[in-house]
């Protein structure tokens, strides 16, 4: 079927998450579409580069250590989409070894919104 995204998995030697929505695989930055599909939707995690407020400085650096135990456990896979993002970083999907998404986890626990483009999220409110 034209248009139908072929997701691969991808070998990560080292993965690290990088704040509560994008991670590291051997040194690539990528973002996590978690759930979503790339350009369209994906998950939002509060921001640690330029928090707003110290608690989305707080709950930012605890999504980041979720995801890491997310990364960090038996099953999960990388897998890219082969598309960017407009910053030119892969768009990839976090899957956990149940066929859940990193992303979905994250907004279950309340540490990431759904997303879609040109939306943003007033963390400094919500919290």
């Amino acid at each position: 079927m034209a248009g139908t995204l072929i997701w691969s998995v991808i070998a990560c030697i080292s993965l690290v998450a990088i704040d509560g929505d994008s991670i590291s695989c051997d040194g690539v930055a990528m973002q996590d579409v978690g759930p979503g599909e790339p350009n369209v939707s994906g998950y939002a995690a509060p921001d640690l580069v330029l928090p707003a407020c110290a608690r989305e400085e707080l709950w930012g650096s605890q999504a980041k250590v979720i995801l890491q135990d997310l990364l960090d456990a038996p099953g999960t896979v990388v897998e890219d989409s082969g598309e960017r993002d407009r910053y030119g970083l892969p768009l990839v999907r976090v899957k956990l070894a149940d066929g859940r998404t990193a992303g979905e986890e994250l907004i279950r626990l309340r540490y990431a919104v759904a997303w879609k483009p040109g939306e943003t999220f007033a963390w400094c409110n919500a919290l």
